[in-house]
């Protein structure tokens, strides 16, 4: 554990400047060490399904965290277009895309076919932080790496109905059972809403306890970044209890957290601490997911399914991105670094072991080997290119990268 901890500090620098990412590093540490004889534990996650969606489901809601703190643009619907389009048009095409290419190309039925759709179409906000936006005002914040941290803050949370959209066509097939009503009123209109309001509600309450509350003993006085741990329990917490979309939740908590005083530098406290946190646990998870790997979890997976798998990463997201942002003002180069990098991983595990916690299905150790081929290719591919790709676009911007990751 304390090498682990030291290689949390010391890797992030040490690949600032190499074509290889943090990600990269953990699933190979992992994957040696579950390879030692003395190590007999397999951390396969169809063994232990209540864990995997667990420990996924903490460390996406830290990213989540993270992600919405550092953030500097100012929301507005139209400083937000591209967002916008990456969540209205790009997510839904793929997920289309995907249920199609699993239903026709692996010969899954359908509902099953919408439920790895929605896992897989979300991009990641936990291994995307070489695309993301820099911690506040950093000014390391331009269209594409704007574009890449709000998707990712969003979509985790909007893929949820797609969820349970599956999760209820599996349960009713082969039934007359009624069941679109209650899914578009309570699953999409109810949870939605209840998690958007209750996270800008809880923001702005640790807004004003944080930076407004009229006393000395305002929580930014203890310069404990930790207040922002605080903020991503309570809101998320409050969410499920109150049946909402928790991904949502914290994501607007984020947002509304950071427009209360947009300017305080103990915004990057709460970031910093925030940052630390999801590292050290991402590479505890990548640890277990390179164990996973030599233990078999690609051990279903057959010719056709690495077909798809590419075809997802290399044709569907690249392709329905570049739909999704026809008509959008940006060079063509950013344009194509905006739909390349859609990078799949902790979320896709979360949304997988959620579904299959809650229904059954045939052949989920093909579902797992699918998805964790698509993550380990996706983490390989983005991993190797994202360093010399974003270090060309800021040359090209006129900003010297060496400069900015010192500073």
């Amino acid at each position: 554990m304390g090498t682990l901890i030291a290689l949390v500090a010391w890797l992030p620098l040490a690949l600032k400047r190499l074509p290889l990412s943090l990600p990269i590093v953990c699933i190979a540490l992992g994957a040696a060490l579950f390879s030692l004889p003395q190590v007999t534990l397999r951390p396969l996650p169809i063994l232990y399904p209540d864990i995997a969606e667990r420990f996924s489901e903490f460390v996406v809601i830290i990213a989540l965290m993270g992600a919405g703190l550092k953030i500097d643009r100012v929301f507005a619907w139209r400083r937000w277009s591209i967002t916008w389009r990456l969540l209205a048009i790009t997510m839904p095409l793929g997920i289309v895309a995907i249920t199609a290419l699993a239903a026709w190309g692996m010969d899954l039925p359908w509902a099953v076919a919408l439920l790895l759709a929605a896992s897989l179409a979300p991009t990641d906000p936990v291994l995307a932080a070489d695309v993301q936006v820099g911690p506040p005002k950093s000014g390391e914040e331009d269209k594409v790496r704007f574009g890449l941290t709000s998707e990712a803050g969003l979509n985790d949370g909007l893929a949820f109905p797609v969820v349970h959209l599956a999760i209820i066509l599996i349960t009713v097939a082969g039934t007359s059972a009624p069941w679109f009503t209650e899914w578009l009123s309570y699953r999409v209109l109810w949870e939605t809403a209840v998690g958007i309001g209750t996270g800008w509600v809880i923001g702005r309450l640790f807004g004003w306890l944080t930076f407004h509350v009229p006393a000395e003993t305002k929580l930014a006085k203890t310069g404990d970044g930790l207040i922002a741990l605080a903020a991503t329990f309570v809101s998320y917490g409050v969410s499920e209890i109150g049946h909402a979309y928790g991904f949502l939740t914290v994501f607007v908590t984020a947002l509304s957290f950071r427009h209360a005083h947009r300017d305080h530098k103990f915004q990057r406290d709460m970031h910093d601490v925030t940052e630390q946190i999801e590292r050290l646990a991402m590479m505890v998870l990548l640890l277990l997911f390179g164990g996973a790997l030599v233990s078999g979890l690609l051990s279903a997976v057959t010719w056709v399914d690495a077909v798809v798998a590419l075809i997802i990463l290399l044709i569907v997201r690249p392709v329905t991105g570049m739909i999704g942002l026809i008509g959008y003002r940006a060079d063509l180069g950013e344009k194509i670094t905006l739909a390349f990098f859609g990078i799949r991983g902790v979320g896709s595990i979360y949304y997988l072991a959620y579904g299959l916690n809650h229904v059954d299905v045939a052949g989920a150790d093909r579902l797992w080997g699918l998805v964790g081929l698509v993550i380990t290719l996706s983490i390989l591919l983005h991993g190797l290119t994202v360093t010399p790709v974003m270090r060309t676009l800021d040359r090209e911007r006129g900003r010297d990268p060496d400069k900015t990751s010192e500073a």
